[in-house]
Order: C-alpha cells, then sequence, then structure tokens
C-alpha cells in the first residue's frame, strides 16, 4: 500500500528546505524497482528501530521498511485562488494526496523575506486554509451543476452526491475546511472522486528557529521543527547526526517525527515479517483483518487466506526468533476475525 502526504505552505516558509532533508532520507531506488520518482517527490523510509533487532536475530539479508510518499508543490500566495502568484495550478499535483503537511514559518531571519513581511504563524495558516477552501469550492461548484442537471433527470446518485455537496458548500463558504461537513458514509464515498484538499487530515509543520528545535507542540497533530538544523543533520553521517541530536537536546531528528506524526495521522500500523532473505515492514489502516494484511503481501494471500501464524514483536525479540517463540507458547494462530495489532510478526498460510 502507498501512502502520500501533501506539502503546502506560503512562500518562504522553509518548505524547500524541509523537501530537500525528507529527499536526502530518500528509499534506494533499487528496493523499489517499479516506483519512479518525479523531482518534486521523495519516497521517505518510515522509521521503526525494531527492523534491525529483527534483522539480526533472523540473520536477515536485507531491511526493508515501510514507506511513505511526500509530495512538493510551489507556495501559494494570498489570492491565489483569484489567480495570484501561480494562482491554484500546482494543487492538481496534490489532491490525490492521503493527508496535507501545512509548514507553517515561525523563525525570524532578515535574510529570508517573508511574503506578507511579517512572521505571525496563526495568519499564515489562516491565509493558506481559506486559499485551499477556495479551490475546494470551485471543485464543488462545477460538481454541483453537473449534479443538479442529472438529478433533475431522476439520477439518485446525483440527489445523494448533490445533498452532500451543499453540506461541504456551506463549510467551505465560511472559509473552513470539507472535513467539517456532517456526512454519512454514503455522501462521503459519493463526493470521493473530488479529492477536496481539506477533507484530507492536515498536519501543522512549524518551522522554528534553531533554538527553539526542542518545544513541544502546542496542539494535536502537530510537529515543531528546525528545517535548518534538519538541512544540516541530512549532510552528516549517522554516527555525526546522533552526535549533533544529542548536543541539541533532540532525542529523536526533526523529520523522523514528521514521518511518524504523518503516519499516525493516517491511522496507520505496521506489520513485520522476518526471515533470512529480508525483514520487511509493510502498512495496513489500524483495524485490518489478517486476511486484508496478508493481501497487502500479494493479493492472492487474501483470496487463499487459511491461517495467520502471529508472534509480537516483543516476543519475537525476547524469545531470539520464531522457534523460541514456539517454544514458550508465545505464537498463536488467528483466523480471518484477527484485528492486526502495531508490530505483529506474521506469517500467513494460504492455498494456491
Amino acid at each position: 500500500m502507498s501512502f502520500s502526504i501533501g506539502i503546502v505552505g506560503l512562500p518562504n516558509v522553509g518548505k524547500s528546505t524541509l523537501f530537500k532533508a525528507l529527499t536526502k532520507k530518500q528509499v534506494p531506488a533499487e528496493n523499489f524497482p517499479f516506483c519512479t520518482i518525479d523531482p518534486n517527490v521523495g519516497v521517505v523510509a518510515v522509521p521503526d528501530e525494531r527492523l534491525e533487532k529483527l534483522a539480526k536475530i533472523s540473520n536477515s539479508e536485507k531491511i526493508l521498511p515501510t514507506t511513505i510518499e511526500f509530495v512538493d508543490i510551489a507556495g501559494l500566495v494570498k489570492g491565489a485562488h483569484k489567480g495570484e502568484g501561480l494562482g491554484n495550478k500546482f494543487l492538481a499535483n496534490i489532491r490525490e494526496t492521503d493527508a496535507i503537511a501545512h509548514v507553517v514559518r515561525d523563525f525570524k531571519d532578515g535574510n529570508v523575506t517573508h511574503v506578507e513581511n511579517r512572521v505571525d504563524p496563526e495568519s499564515d495558516e489562516t491565509i493558506i486554509m481559506l486559499e485551499l477552501a477556495m479551490a475546494d469550492l470551485s471543485t464543488v461548484e462545477k460538481r454541483m451543476k453537473d449534479a443538479a442537471s442529472q438529478a433533475k433527470s431522476g439520477d439518485k446518485d446525483a440527489k445523494h452526491a448533490l445533498a452532500a455537496l451543499e453540506k461541504v458548500k456551506t463549510e467551505l463558504d465560511a472559509g473552513k475546511p470539507a472535513r467539517g461537513a456532517d456526512l454519512t458514509k454514503d455522501e462521503q464515498e459519493s463526493i470521493r472522486e473530488l479529492h477536496l484538499i481539506t477533507a484530507k487530515p492536515m498536519l501543522r509543520v512549524l518551522n522554528v528557529d534553531e533554538s527553539e528545535a526542542t518545544r513541544e507542540p502546542g496542539q494535536a497533530n502537530e510537529v515543531v521543527i528546525s528545517a535548518k538544523i534538519e538541512s544540516e543533520l541530512a549532510e552528516l553521517s549517522s554516527e555525526d547526526a546522533k552526535a549533533m541530536m544529542t548536543d541539541l537536546g533532540l532525542k529523536a531528528s526533526g523529520l523522523d517525527r514528521l514521518i511518524t506524526a504523518s503516519y499516525r495521522l493516517l491511522n496507520l500500523i505496521t506489520f513485520l515479517t522476518s526471515g533470512p532473505m529480508e525483514t520487511r515492514a509493510w502498512t495496513v489502516t489500524n483495524g485490518a483483518t489478517a486476511p486484508q494484511a496478508a493481501g497487502v503481501i500479494h493479493t492472492d494471500f487474501e483470496k487463499g487466506f487459511i491461517r495467520a501464524e502471529i508472534i509480537s514483536c516483543e516476543d519475537f525479540i525476547e524469545c531470539a526468533g520464531e522457534t523460541g517463540a514456539k517454544e514458550k507458547g508465545k505464537m498463536h494462530l488467528e483466523g480471518k476475525e484477527y484485528i492486526m495489532k502495531d508490530g505483529d510478526v506474521c506469517y500467513f498460510r494460504h492455498s494456491g
């Protein structure tokens, strides 16, 4: 499963600096031979220290982390929906992403001019949210015209979509995100094809001065980061980067925290497979069943699912592998109804 995060923000908020640092962590292409990476797309590994521990126990030839894709677009400006700056020309690039990371400037640097000539994170956030809402409003109004015409001819699906669109339009007219509309699951499905940007979950990325890099987030779904520090860390070896983080009082790099927070925002969990060939992390939505997880590895595994052999990552490590876990009764067999847990180490039995 592939998941992607679109990066938005005003010009000169540190978006490009952050994205360049992210691409330094890009997954080697040889691990994903069928993946074409555009200049504004970076596929990065989700940090997971469990992988090395499992690989050491299993004598794995290689480690394959799970990944998230970040998509960067040009900075938006006030009035973009009216054609100011580059307008909404690039918004199409992030319409099909799964979530949005909004980079907000809270650093002071006389050499980096703010497009609004001041540093005011809340005001910046309001501008971007309004631009995204107005872009979505344009999309909704166009769809409403078509739906209204189809509904007159008795199209039930169009009537259903029209009801949903009216609820969303009310939110957008007020400059609020589409995700605030009280939609039923059926209504959400009826307008899913529009890929409304403000319907997606959003992460606030506060780009601060270097001296503020250890500041705690001030609200839910916020990551505090110093893009300047991250660009320096990205140039260092792993050991030197760890030493620099220790000196700065950082337990983890801002990029790792951003990637992990993005993963959490999407309500994802990781299950693992481990053996001599490879130790690998796989992504599923929280609440996925064992057959659905098996289908992530190969669609045939889901169709022919028989059972899953599950060992928690902690037990796998503590018992020094599958054999030890079996001997101590730590492996359990699960059927089609089993709900996957983060850190499950799995082997799927299937027919065919």
